[in-house]
């Protein structure tokens, strides 16, 4: 949950939080692109009676630019609803569901998927169904079989997947937000040198939690522009990705919601593109109105990518370790790194072989160059790692996304734009000490690909006796 709870507003708003967003050239069928949205985060598994849900009240949007201006040119929209089979039960199942058509199923939730390109609304399928939640054993006794009848490869091309999931995110919460500690660096020498302590192993503050995912893969013809269009790949190749959640305006007269209120417009109320963004660069009073703008906006927020807070905050909380970050700090010189990383993609010449660049718009995106092939061996650390397929080329799900932005932010990827700049021995190193390994329910190989959500009987592990 690179980005839950990550504005006042939205935090109090869970059904509309989008938590995660993936973007990446599926390793099965490199002719496709996979899209994976998640909301609704910090699901423990035992939730019932009322178990967790998409909102039939809120419009979930994964949105893809591919000519550079930040305004989505396809846009793929899933709105829910709910049915409810038995009007006089309190329960979410009355026995096993071994189906989707199960009548043991009280609460079932279906969706509308719509495909908006070049200004016109293409409905691709009417109610498909989503799968229940995973509640335990007796209730859901074969819950991967539920997922399969749950995914759907449409006539258009598309194959989709909506539901409950296991959250892949893994990150040292409690130790990163008290004033950034990170329990590894206990381990760090330098030059035979230790440079610090801090006590305890990092734990992965989001394992066996659940999320809802939304999942689209769809064909590399249907997202990406000519390569005429520009007279050269790289531009044509790559796609921007952001995703969004908007609920409908309502009118309030006096003490009264107004009649007409189910005609009001669409707003939105939250959106994610780059893991991290809204948390850890846009400052607090800016955080909800950054959730409702459009990436085309992001030039208002240039200002805090160049000059990161949490790049001052890394000399001041490890006093000696970063002092090539600290004088670059201080000559107040813009970090044209992370604004390449981050807003506009990295040019062609940078990075060998490598380019994710969409123009001069500066838009908080999932930068990915679709026509660089999926990694036989994907490394964590994605292109830091030498993986040219991994972030911050769009994002996979086992990648180190945490790591990767906190070795950008401590300088490792200043020389890039400056060849004089010599990062610390530090930046090279940091990292809150975690990976893929620590999540509980692991990833699958192929779609949808984020794993099987943890069940309530189980989670959390009954204590023996």
């Amino acid at each position: 949950m690179s980005s839950h709870r990550e504005a006042p507003e939205i935090a109090k708003d869970p059904v509309a939080d989008s938590s995660d967003l993936y973007a990446f050239v599926s390793p099965s069928q490199p002719d496709t692109v996979t899209l994976i949205a998640n909301y609704v985060p910090v699901q423990l598994p035992s939730g019932g009676p009322n178990f967790f849900e998409f909102g039939d009240d809120v419009r979930y949007e994964i949105h893809v630019d591919n000519d550079g201006d930040g305004y989505p040119d396809v846009t793929y929209r899933f709105e829910f609803t709910t049915e409810i089979t038995n009007q006089n039960s309190f329960l979410y199942n009355t026995g096993p569901i071994e189906s989707l058509e199960s009548k043991n199923w009280n609460r079932r939730q279906f969706y509308r998927l719509t495909r908006i390109a070049d200004g016109r609304e293409h409905v691709l399928a009417h109610k498909l169904p989503c799968p229940p939640c995973n509640v335990g054993p007796l209730s859901t006794p074969n819950y991967q079989n539920l997922v399969k009848q749950a995914t759907f490869k449409l006539s258009t091309g598309e194959k989709v997947f909506a539901g409950q999931r296991a959250d892949g995110f893994f990150v040292d919460l409690g130790a990163v937000f008290d004033l950034g500690t990170l329990r590894p660096f206990q381990q760090l020498h330098v030059a035979g040198k230790k440079l610090f302590k801090t006590e305890g192993e990092p734990v992965n503050a989001l394992d066996r939690l659940n999320v809802h995912s939304i999942a689209v893969q769809v064909p590399l013809s249907k997202v990406r522009r000519r390569a005429s269009r520009y007279g050269y790949a790289d531009r044509a190749s790559t796609i921007g990705v952001w995703t969004s959640a908007s609920r409908q305006q309502v009118r309030v007269l006096g003490d009264r919601v107004a009649a007409d209120t189910a005609a009001g417009p669409f707003t939105q109320v939250s959106r994610l593109g780059n893991p991290l963004f809204n948390e850890v660069i846009v400052p607090m009073s800016k955080k909800d109105l950054w959730n409702t703008l459009p990436p085309s906006e992001d030039k208002r927020f240039a200002g805090f990518v160049e000059r990161p807070e949490l790049a001052a905050l890394l000399p001041a909380l490890y006093p000696g370790v970063f002092p090539n970050l600290d004088a670059l700090n201080k000559a107040k010189k813009p970090r044209a790194d992370l604004v390449a990383i981050l807003l506009t993609g990295v040019p062609a010449g940078l990075i060998d072989g490598f380019a994710n660049t969409t123009g001069d718009v500066q838009a908080d995106m999932l930068r990915l160059n679709t026509a660089i092939r999926p990694s036989r061996k994907p490394d964590r650390f994605g292109v830091l790692g030498g993986d040219l397929a991994g972030f911050p080329n769009g994002r996979r799900v086992g990648d180190d996304v945490v790591t990767i932005a906190l070795r950008a932010i401590a300088g490792l990827t200043v020389p890039l734009v400056d060849k004089t700049f010599k990062p610390d021995a530090a930046a090279a190193a940091v990292t809150p000490g975690l990976d893929a390994g620590d999540v509980t329910a692991p990833f699958l190989g192929d779609f949808p690909f984020l794993g099987t959500p943890y069940d309530g009987f189980n989670n959390p592990p009954a204590k023996k006796s």
